[in-house]
């Protein structure tokens, strides 16, 4: 197959080198400078230093050129810049190809998943979704992948009290799923307690890292202004807000997760929030 990977970032460049171990696979970025370095040295010094890519690996900055003859086209841009990528590449798409997103979130304003977004701007072409507990340079480093919170790690708490918060953050967000119309036991996969267990536990997640941050007492402005890469759990604690009160679902701590990214609350309040929410109940139950 000729296959089209849109965006050079971390994630959207290991796929593509996955993809291109097969396929005929055409990587695009923005970066001129990107794409040159991907073509011509295997690299990807930015976002995924000290690895090499595989030689088969195409790269170009013209997006028409990387899309006009694919057969599958993969985008693996930020939720924020999703629809426009969208957008741009809707003139040079051939009719009926599918179309995978690699991105995890919402779009913030709309709170639409990415593959709604693909069926709007793209009407006709099948969407799919990749997902999973994925971490970049665990698997460009061959290690085998299936497809705490940070703040919890930063302000130093117990395994007990991280592991409660996990479990119960999986129960809101399973919550949340169905009240969407989504089926409970794919939270229970790889996309869920999976996605989540990698998201919270691995020191290479962007989240976790973030948060531990956060956690460590710096602001939210400060810790986004000293990295190239996106933590997309930012945009989606605030979306998670709005969908939370839009469905009449309780989700104490993700509301906790909120506050402080809100600049509500300092980090160390959060878990003294969440220990002055009612008494716990059955597994079932909120909080």
């Amino acid at each position: 197959m000729r296959i089209a990977v849109l965006g050079a970032g971390s994630w959207g460049t290991t796929v593509a080198s996955l993809l291109a171990g097969r396929h005929d696979c055409t990587i695009w970025s923005r970066d001129p400078e990107l794409a040159r370095e991907i073509y011509e040295r295997d690299a990807n010094s930015r976002y995924l230093p000290g690895f090499t890519l595989p030689p088969g690996l195409k790269a170009t900055a013209d997006l028409e050129k990387a899309v006009h003859d694919a057969d599958l086209m993969v985008v693996g841009v930020p939720t924020h810049g999703f629809r426009a990528i969208l957008a741009d590449a809707r003139p040079y798409l051939r009719p009926w190809i599918p179309v995978v997103s690699l991105a995890k979130g919402f779009e913030r304003d709309s709170l639409l998943r990415m593959t709604q977004l693909i069926a709007a701007e793209l009407p006709g072409h099948p969407a799919a979704a990749l997902t999973g507990p994925n971490l970049a340079k665990e698997i460009m480093a061959g290690q085998a992948a299936a497809s705490v919170t940070g703040i919890a790690q930063g302000l130093g708490v117990g395994d007990n009290t991280r592991a409660a918060v996990v479990c119960r953050g999986l129960a809101e967000v399973t919550r949340l799923g169905v009240a969407m119309g989504g089926e409970a036991a794919t939270f229970s996969g790889l996309a869920g307690v999976g996605d989540l267990m990698a998201t919270c536990m691995s020191p290479l997640s962007r989240n976790r890292t973030l948060g531990e941050q956060l956690g460590a007492g710096r602001a939210l402005a400060e810790v986004l202004g000293a990295t190239r890469t996106v933590a997309e759990g930012v945009g989606t604690a605030f979306t998670v807000h709005e969908l939370a009160e839009r469905y009449g679902v309780e989700m104490p701590v993700c509301q906790e997760v909120y506050r402080v990214l809100a600049g509500e609350i300092p980090a160390s309040e959060a878990y003294r929030g969440l220990s002055r929410q009612k008494q716990a109940g059955h597994e079932r139950e909120p909080g």
